[in-house]
């Protein structure tokens, strides 16, 4: 259930956002937005919360896992609406400028969203009941 919270929540923050630059800002056709932002969820989700994320390092390097998690979610995001946008609406505009933009706004939110999984979702980190290994 935790998973899918954390997915409701990193849709929500994609799809503003995207709403916003895409949709609001570059006129990309709401419907166009929407689909950007379902695709980016699920690979994003996949990619940089449970492969790397998750994966890297232990508890005490968050910061460092975080960081490591959160550029890659920016490169991701980037290729993912660039790609989408230019397939869904052509050359209609100029999709790399709000390309970056939407990413580098996301991967401010991704940072904070790292935070909420180590806490929330990924409990195994702070488990502490495991016997040590002999």
């Amino acid at each position: 259930m935790n998973h899918v919270k954390a997915l409701v929540m990193k849709f929500v923050m994609i799809a503003a956002v995207l709403l916003i630059i895409l949709t609001l800002m570059f006129n990309v056709p709401f419907a166009d937005t929407l689909w950007i932002s379902l695709v980016l969820t699920l690979v994003a989700y996949v990619m940089g919360d449970l492969m790397i994320f998750r994966k890297a390092g232990n508890r005490s390097d968050q910061t460092k896992r975080n960081a490591i998690a959160t550029v890659s979610d920016i490169v991701v995001a980037f290729l993912v609406i660039w790609l989408m946008a230019d397939a869904l609406v052509g050359n209609n505009i100029e999709i790399i400028t709000p390309a970056i933009i939407s990413a580098l706004v996301i991967g401010g939110g991704e940072w904070f969203f790292h935070k909420y999984l180590d806490r929330s979702v990924f409990t195994e980190k702070h488990d502490n009941t495991r016997p040590a290994a002999r």
